[in-house]
Formats: C-alpha cells, sequence, structure tokens
C-alpha cells in the first residue's frame, strides 16, 4: 500500500542527483538513509524538453534515463511521494501543442493554450496593462508559427518551450487536467505539488498573479480531482506571507519559504525577533524549507522584517559568496543591493551560511523544531558548497545549487563528521513523539530561540544562540532527560 503524508522529513531530489537513476536512489536511501527520510519529492521524471524536467511532454511516462513506473510504486511503498504536476504550463514539444501549431483553429485544443488576440482587447496589452504584470521575463510570449505560414503570439509566462495553459477558460485544458492529476493520484503520489501554480490565473487588468476568486475555483477543481485517492495538494507560490496565511484559511498545505532569509538574517545581525515573530505567526499546515532546486528566495520574506533588513542580508549571502556575482554578470542579471531586483539567490544553503558547520546545524535544528514538515533538498544532506564547475559547463546559473553526486562521492561524504551529525539530527526529528504534539515558543533574550514540543508526557527542547552560533537539545526517553549528541 502506498503511503500517505506523515510529519516525517522529506528528500527533494532529481531522479539523477544521488547516483544515476532511481535505483541507486534506491540504494543510497536505503543505506544511509533508513529512518531519516519519511517522504519523497522526486523533481519532475516525466520526459520533458526543457528546464530540467518542468517542461513535461507527457505526464503519463517516466523518463527511461531513471527508470519507469514500477520504480516509482517502489517508492511509493517506502515514503510517502510528491510529484509536481506543472499546472501553468506544457512543453513545446507535447502532443497537445503539436496538434495545435498543426491544425491552428481546427485543432481539438484550439482554445488550450492562450492567443494574445483573444486576450487582450486590442490583441496586446496596454502600456499601462504590460506595466502591471508579474513577469519572470521581458515579454511573456513566444511568437509561434503554425503550419499554415500564419503567426500568432501565444502567453509563455517562463522559457520559450514552456507554453501557458488556458486552464480557467478551456474546457479541453480542464479535462486534461482532470485526467492527468488523476493518472497522477492513481500512480502511488501521496502530494501533488502545484508548480507555478499562482501564474495560472489571468485577467486582464490585474498583473495575472493569484488572480482572485479565480485562483480559490481552481484550488478547489484540483482539490476535487484528487480527493478520491486520498492525494493532498500544495502550491507552490513564491510570494509575501500573505498568501500563504490565506491557504491557510482554506485549509491547504503551504509552503515555508519565509525560513531560510529569516534564519540568515539572525546569524547575520545577531538578532532573533523577526524569526520568533514568523513562528508565532506562521502556519501550522506547512512544509519548511531551507534550501531548493531554485535556490533561495528573497521576495518571500518581504514584511516580515524592513525591507533594508532583507536586501542587507540579500547583500550578506553576496559578501560571503562573491563568485555569485560572477554568476549574475555572465547570465546578464544586474544585482542592486536597494530593490526588489533579486526573485531568488543562486546558492546552497551552506555556502550562504559562509560554509560555517556550527551555523549550518544550528539552522537545520531550528528548521526540525519550526512548525511544519521539514524538507530537505538532496544538496543540504552533505551540506553542499556552490558547485561553479557544473554552472561554468552549462550556463545554468540555478546549478551552481545541483551538484550531480555519483556513488562513490556519495560514500565518502558520509565520512564527513557534519553529514554524520546531520544525519542524527534527521533521525531524532522523525523519530522523537514530541513533534506529533504542540508547540510552544518559550521566553529567550534577544540573541536566541527556545522551542519546546509537548505529546503527553514526552517532550523536546531546541535552545539555539545565533551570536555564539550554539544550540542544545534536550529530550525526554523512558522518564528521563536527555541531551542529544550531534
Amino acid at each position: 500500500m502506498q503511503q500517505k503524508v506523515a510529519n516525517k522529513i522529506m528528500l527533494i531530489t532529481y531522479g539523477d542527483s544521488l547516483g544515476d537513476n532511481f535505483r541507486d536512489l534506491d540504494y543510497v536511501l536505503s543505506k544511509y538513509y533508513d529512518g531519516a527520510i519519511g517522504g519523497l519529492h522526486i523533481l519532475p521524471f516525466f520526459p520533458s524538453s526543457a528546464d530540467r524536467g518542468f517542461s513535461p511532454i507527457t505526464y503519463k511516462e517516466v523518463d527511461p534515463a531513471f527508470g519507469n513506473w514500477d520504480d516509482i510504486m517502489h517508492f511509493a511503498q517506502k515514503y510517502y511521494l510528491m510529484y509536481d504536476y506543472m499546472i501553468n504550463h506544457i512543453s513545446d514539444e507535447s502532443d497537445v501543442f503539436k496538434d495545435f501549431v498543426k491544425n491552428k483553429d481546427k485543432s481539438k485544443y484550439w482554445d488550450f493554450f492562450i492567443k494574445y488576440r483573444d486576450f487582450w482587447k486590442n490583441g496586446n496589452p496596454t502600456e499601462e496593462e504590460d506595466s502591471i504584470l508579474y513577469k519572470r521575463k521581458e515579454h511573456p510570449y513566444v511568437d509561434v508559427k503554425f503550419a499554415d505560414g500564419s503567426v500568432e503570439r501565444i502567453w509563455s509566462t517562463f522559457s520559450d518551450h514552456q507554453m501557458d495553459i488556458n486552464i480557467q477558460r478551456s474546457q479541453t485544458a480542464k479535462d486534461f487536467m482532470k485526467e492527468n492529476l488523476s493518472f497522477l493520484g492513481n500512480h502511488g503520489a501521496a502530494l501533488i505539488r502545484l508548480d507555478a501554480f499562482a501564474y495560472a490565473t489571468k485577467k486582464a487588468g490585474t498583473d495575472c498573479f493569484f488572480v482572485e476568486p479565480d485562483v480559490w475555483e481552481l484550488m478547489d477543481s484540483c482539490r476535487r480531482f484528487l480527493s478520491p485517492f486520498g492525494v493532498e495538494v500544495l502550491p507552490e507560490i513564491h510570494e509575501n506571507y500573505f498568501i500563504q496565511k490565506k491557504l491557510e484559511e482554506k485549509g491547504y498545505y503551504t509552503y515555508d519559504f519565509q525560513l531560510p532569509m529569516l534564519i540568515l538574517n539572525a546569524f547575520f545581525t545577531g538578532r532573533t525577533l523577526y524569526l520568533k515573530n514568523w513562528m508565532k505567526l506562521c502556519p501550522r499546515k506547512q512544509f519548511t524549507t531551507l534550501d531548493t532546486h531554485d535556490g533561495i528566495g528573497v521576495v518571500d520574506v518581504r514584511y516580515l522584517m524592513p525591507d533594508e533588513e532583507v536586501l542587507k542580508t540579500k547583500q550578506h549571502v553576496f559578501e560571503l559568496n562573491p563568485n555569485i556575482t560572477e554568476v549574475y554578470a555572465k547570465t546578464n542579471r544586474k544585482i542592486n543591493f536597494t530593490s526588489f531586483d533579486t526573485y531568488q539567490i543562486n546558492c546552497t544553503y551552506f555556502s550562504a551560511l559562509g560554509e560555517d558547520e556550527k551555523k549550518y546545524m544550528l539552522s537545520r535544528a531550528v528548521q526540525f523544531f519550526a512548525p511544519g514538515i521539514p524538507q530537505v533538498y538532496y544538496c543540504g544532506l552533505f551540506a553542499s558548497k556552490n558547485d561553479f564547475d557544473l554552472f561554468h559547463r552549462t550556463g545554468e546559473p540555478r546549478n551552481v545549487n545541483r551538484h550531480y553526486y555519483s556513488l562513490d562521492e556519495i560514500e565518502r561524504e558520509m565520512e564527513r563528521p557534519l553529514v554524520k551529525s546531520f544525519r542524527t539530527l534527521m533521525l531524532f526529528r522523525n523519530s522523537h513523539p514530541s513533534f506529533n504534539g504542540s508547540f510552544s515558543l518559550l521566553g529567550s533574550d534577544e540573541h536566541s530561540v527556545h522551542i519546546r514540543w509537548e505529546n503527553g508526557v514526552e517532550y523536546s527542547e531546541l535552545y539555539a544562540d545565533f551570536e555564539k552560533a550554539e544550540f542544545e537539545i534536550k529530550y525526554s526517553e523512558n522518564s528521563l532527560e536527555k541531551v542529544l549528541e550531534v
């Protein structure tokens, strides 16, 4: 029987990041992380044309470079699984888009994609309408040449290989979503991550990002399609915490993308006020992160501390990692420390902390004691440094945080004291019963956080001092108080 969502650490990984394929991944997790990992988010494992899986050609096949559905179902017996569903877009190499290009308005997918001439009153946005769009590239469209020689401007939020879906207005697109979500729900998923969810709702005259009430109708549809399979949904949205609070009110899981920058700020300033305030008000039904495949979010933490603090914290990360400036320069991106032009910082979390082992362990301890279910990105397992060699070979800036580990390299990494200590902390977080109880934030000075979890007679406490980069974990075991040795 496939596993359901549980309060156990979830690992985020690509199918070929820990070894070459699913077989290697299974070997690594079984040999080194038995009991330390309860959930598994395998980043898009479908055939794809771009963006390392996030431009899916189909959802009904597994990329044969990784393995097959039997491998996925094997994982589903051992871990609760999360799959990505790219609700906003699909590959330009998909059968759907190819049919559209071939037959245009005679295609059964004639309204599946968003034609500018149909969306905007005059075929294109006005200067004012364009200025308020929430963009990920300068021009969110592709001029598509059809088989009949005509050219149409088609909405494309991300790369030119990722074509936006007309999910609000096309019944064909809605049927496509239902069919594919149902397929994934019936093939091992415990949780579906709705990638780029906030971009899927679009309305002229708005910023076309998280358009209400449309987003709630879309979320409810996803939940309705997946409920027969007992599968949860998790919308992936990078923005300020007001959106997370709205999702909480509706009973949905959320991401805590705020925590990474708050912890970095606490180390940078030696003060924990903003971090503690967030722990008081953050959603409880959430997944916590420090690192992800895209890097460290900046916009997410806005309004949880003054803009000046956010920007100084960002600047401090760049000062600790001067090579990141080169990455931005080579990809024609400007770095401005007086504005929020940096959406995410391409950096591993260990490097963001100046590769300080004490700070890294303290950060993970705080994450594991924060409200929610912890997620650990695979590079975080080994406290990875930025991989600039991979960036130089590929030209993809996010690859500084996407190192490929061979089995031999993993075996060597497992001998590092830091990696062993982190695994011990993971085992503790997954096994101690207190974390299924109640959270409380105890009194502490301006440099520290003091967190307690209680479940009946069982308890655990974390005291973390950000000024000294020291922490201690006390916990109950057989009516005795012990201190965790990490």
